[in-house]
């Protein structure tokens, strides 16, 4: 559901609800994706938004257009997405992970042991 008062903009929105699904395993590689005018119509928003999504997805290598056909998963559209999503956390979410642990004077060394159990913990 798309949720048209957050600060990303609506064509922002709906790049990364594409990418959750392909990175969600909803749309593997290879299939094809809704059409500018489906995902219009089920969003409610005007296809050039949609066209402009698709177009920001495509230039990432998520997405290919195949003329007369549609767009579909890339082959390497979960690896780009991975990518991306790290790189986003790297920048954005460590960053912020590290100034709290400084505030609340956390060692790395804890966290270090504190990952190594959640880690056990999910591979059990």
């Amino acid at each position: 559901m798309m949720e048209f008062n957050q600060p990303k903009g609506i064509y922002q929105q709906i790049a990364d609800q594409v990418r959750d699904r392909i990175a969600g395993g909803e749309w593997p590689a290879g299939d094809r994706i809704p059409s500018v005018r489906e995902m219009a119509v089920n969003l409610g928003v005007n296809p050039n938004t949609v066209t402009r999504s698709y177009q920001t997805l495509q230039d990432k290598g998520i997405i290919e257009n195949r003329r007369g056909i549609g767009y579909f998963v890339a082959n390497t559209a979960r690896g780009e997405i991975m990518n991306d999503m790290k790189k986003q956390f790297i920048g954005d979410e460590l960053p912020r992970l590290f100034r709290m642990m400084k505030k609340m004077g956390i060692r790395i060394e804890e966290l270090v042991s504190l990952y190594e159990s959640f880690d056990e913990e999910a591979s059990a």
